[in-house]
């Protein structure tokens, strides 16, 4: 039986009436009518009644499991019928935040990360393949904050090798022990590195000492667990490192057919201007080409192009391949696994099908319960009521969104209870505030920006919106209005906005945005974001302000002008800059 059945769906399934599932419940004190949804106790509890056995499915399951039996059966013989050949092992980087990840692979790729996350903690997974120890390894790095246990058990999942950064003056954390939990539930082999060997309070043996407590011996000491001592600061270890990766791969004999159709998972998705969806996606079997159709959950597509991390376009990705993917028709669900299929139809028809589950199974907001405001919370919880707060979701990328979903919902207690009206990648827009107040839900927006009509709306409706850009920040304020303590010190005020319609190459000075200013005043000094389509790309200040030839301190709205922002050479036409200020408010 599908969940929600009607008893006008479940009496003739069980030889019954709609009328003799009617009585039964009455006389169990439920008043139900012939079409209104049943809960899963009422269903179970009547088939019990009878004597019967169901089986609840999601709405959808059915249909989509006899479509995946007709379509996905001849891959399966092709995947066992496939020569098996060796394929590069795929690494994940665990372990606890500020432990030196991201920095470790920056040594092994020699680029420059960091620089770009909010707050130097790595907000969403990157997947990279470099050549090391004469062979190709593929790298994927996991954000260390707790809140994106998700995420990292997803790249668990795809991983046939943990690489786990203990830091050499912090030793094991609750994350480091998080991350063995997930390697040793993913049954993958683990390689601990030992990193800031090169600061004066490092100490390894402290670090294998707590390590071996938890079940991961050295080799040195009669144990199984590869270690290495690293910095990944001055580089020392890290040829180490690679070549132990290599040797582990090797035992491994990691081997996967590159023939038929691919197969792989998804580890991240997003929308970005100019390109539409963009995932970010693993093949673990098969070859992905270019024009192949593809399905991943509800969104399907055909590959319009393959581009790898370097940037570089790819005709076809083979297994251990992390590849960026162009074509879906909405951005995937991190975690969803990807098939290509016969054509085109096939994979449109599946994704549509999904997509009615979904819909249908979807959780939309318990009737009857009226949101509350974030401020208003704690009132709520004090005259004893139970509180819902509704709340609007908006996430730059899909994983971010999935990460701050399942942290948020670990905070919901008995007398709090959290409804997501609705949750999306990609800035807040007018849609999201009139949703917001139909619901009398609060917009979250995680590393995104209501547009200029939005936040108007917002004003007019009496909409809150709350953005944030580190995950710590956004968190703490939900569980502070829970129990009381919400006291925001500081509020933003965006004090101008102008859009870049046209760009000018200075010699010696950079790209310089010739700019019209199309509300408030944007000064010299100010606080900056740069954002496109709504989606926050850049933040620093503005370095320098023109009008024509003259520098000038502040341009008002209605006045075009030239600026110059600090470290950022990105612009194109059609981008927003917009200044803002922190202002000091009373606690109410």
């Amino acid at each position: 039986m599908e969940r929600g059945s009607t008893p006008r769906e479940l009496g003739p399934k069980l030889n019954r009436s709609a009328g003799d599932v009617i009585r039964f419940l009455f006389l169990q004190g439920e008043v139900v009518t012939a079409t209104q949804s049943l809960t899963d106790e009422m269903i179970e509890l009547f088939a019990a009644e009878i004597g019967a056995t169901v089986r609840l499915v999601d709405p959808g399951e059915e249909e989509e499991a006899q479509l995946q039996a007709r379509y996905f059966e001849e891959d399966e013989d092709d995947e066992a019928t496939g020569e098996l050949r060796p394929r590069p092992p795929v690494v994940t980087v665990m372990g606890h935040v500020d432990h030196g990840k991201t920095l470790l692979l920056d040594r092994i790729r020699s680029a420059n990360v960091v620089a770009s996350e909010a707050g130097g903690i790595t907000q969403h997974i990157g997947a990279y393949q470099v050549q090391a120890a004469g062979q190709a390894i593929t790298f994927i790095d996991t954000p260390g904050h707790e809140a994106f246990t998700a995420m990292r058990a997803r790249g668990a999942e795809v991983t046939d090798l943990v690489v786990l950064v203990v830091a050499a003056d912090d030793g094991v954390m609750p994350q480091t022990v998080e991350a063995i939990d997930h390697a040793r539930a993913a049954e993958v082999p683990i390689v601990v590195a030992i990193n800031k060997v090169d600061r004066p309070d490092a100490d390894p043996n402290r670090v294998m000492q707590q390590l071996s407590e938890r079940g991961l011996v050295p080799e040195a000491w009669g144990g199984d667990t590869i270690m290495c001592e690293v910095s990944a600061l001055d580089g020392t270890g890290i040829p180490e490192l690679l070549d132990q990766i290599a040797v582990v791969a090797e035992v491994e004999e990691l081997r996967a057919s590159p023939e038929g159709r691919a197969r792989g998972v998804v580890l991240e998705a997003n929308l970005e201007v100019g390109r539409g969806p963009v995932a970010t996606v693993i093949v673990k079997r098969g070859t992905l080409r270019v024009g192949d159709p593809l399905v991943a959950g509800s969104a399907w597509g055909k590959v319009k192009a393959l581009v790898n991390d370097r940037g570089e376009a790819l005709k076809e990705a083979p297994p251990s391949t992390p590849v960026q993917v162009l074509g879906f028709s909405e951005p995937p669900s991190a975690g969803d696994v990807f098939r290509a299929t016969v054509d085109l139809n096939t994979a449109r028809t599946i994704g549509e099908a999904r997509e009615r589950r979904y819909r249908v199974a979807g959780h939309a907001p318990s009737p009857g319960a009226p949101g509350a405001k974030l401020e208003d919370i704690f009132e709520q919880i004090q005259r004893g009521e139970t509180a819902t707060l509704n709340l609007v979701l908006k996430s730059d990328v899909q994983g971010s969104l999935e990460a701050i979903t399942d942290s948020l919902r670990k905070l919901e207690r008995d007398d709090v209870k959290l409804s997501f009206v609705h949750r999306g990648v990609g800035g807040v827009t007018e849609n999201d505030v009139q949703l917001a107040a139909a619901s009398n839900a609060t917009i979250i927006g995680f590393n995104v920006r209501p547009d200029r009509r939005a936040r108007e709306l917002a004003g007019e409706r009496g909409v809150e919106i709350r953005t944030y850009e580190i995950i710590y920040k956004l968190i703490e304020d939900i569980e502070s209005a829970m129990v009381g303590m919400l006291a925001p010190e500081f509020e933003e005020v965006v004090t101008g906005e102008a859009e870049v319609r046209a760009v000018f190459r200075v010699p010696r000075v950079g790209a310089v945005a010739g700019c019209y200013v199309r509300e408030g005043v944007i000064t010299r000094g100010s606080k900056v974001r740069f954002l496109r389509e709504g989606v926050v790309i850049w933040r620093g200040t503005i370095t320098s302000l023109r009008r024509f030839k003259d520098d000038a301190r502040e341009v008002q709205s209605g006045f075009e002008c030239g600026v110059g922002l600090s470290d950022f050479q990105d612009l194109k036409e059609g981008d927003l800059i917009e200044t803002f200020e922190e202002r000091e408010i009373p606690r109410s």
